[in-house]
Formats: structure tokens, sequence, C-alpha cells
């Protein structure tokens, strides 16, 4: 895997994947950036989520559960002082469908536990909890 990342003003930056598709990257005024994009700690909140997404809606495909839709909201708390890494992070899954409660469950321990490296890798540093939702 290889990431391109190109500075092009102020703290503003384009990122692009080895697939060809990008993103831009920027911070807040108050930084020097113009609020023009998402922010770098944030795209790692997202890869995590979608990791973890993908990881239970095949895990829930595999056991013949039959989801609707899915979403996941992400909380994180990061450390006050330099490296400001997170220290806690929570996802909340929302899966709708006529769902077994019980393989939701497996299926998004699976992705935490054992799956996920994202979330796995964030784990190092911060306490990654998790929870669900299940909506017919």
């Amino acid at each position: 895997m290889k990431t391109t990342i190109k500075w092009i003003d102020n703290i503003m930056m384009v990122g692009e994947s080895d697939s060809g598709h990008a993103v831009v990257m920027d911070g807040p005024e108050k930084l020097g950036g113009k609020n023009l994009g998402i922010r770098p700690m944030e795209m790692l909140l997202l890869g995590m989520g979608g990791c973890m997404i993908v990881d239970v809606i095949s895990t829930l495909k595999k056991m013949r559960e039959k989801v609707q839709d899915c979403y996941a909201e992400i909380t994180a708390k990061r450390a006050d002082k330099h490296p400001k890494v997170f220290t806690k992070i929570h996802i909340h899954f929302v899966i709708k469908g006529n769902l077994n409660e019980q393989k939701v469950a497996k299926a998004v321990s699976l992705s935490t536990d054992k799956y996920c490296s994202a979330s796995i890798m964030l784990g190092k540093t911060a306490i990654v909890t998790h929870n669900f939702e299940i909506h017919e």
C-alpha cells in the first residue's frame, strides 16, 4: 500500500491513495488553515469506522443475516499534551434489519478484537469501546 500527500498551502494538503482516490485535508483558521477539508486525525477515526463497518457487514452476511442499513458514530478524546494521541474511542453502530442480536454482538466483537487493523492499532494508545443498536 502506498499513499502520497501533497502540501498545497498553509496547512492544506491533498492525500491520494494507491487506488487513485484523493481527499483534501486542512485545519482550522486558528492554526493557519482555511477549514476546506477534513482534519488528518479525523481521517484516522473515519478509517477505523469504515474498516469496522466492512467487517461487521461481511460477518453478518456470512451468518446469513439480512442487513438493510448500517452506520457508525464515533466519539473520541485526545491527550491534552503532545503527542495528542487518542486516549478514548467509542464506536456506536446502528444496524437496520430483522437481525439476531447475538449475531450482531459477535460480528461487532470480532471486528474490534480480531479483524479491524485500525481499531487494534488505535487500541494500543486508546481505550476502544463499542456498542450497537438494532432498528427493525
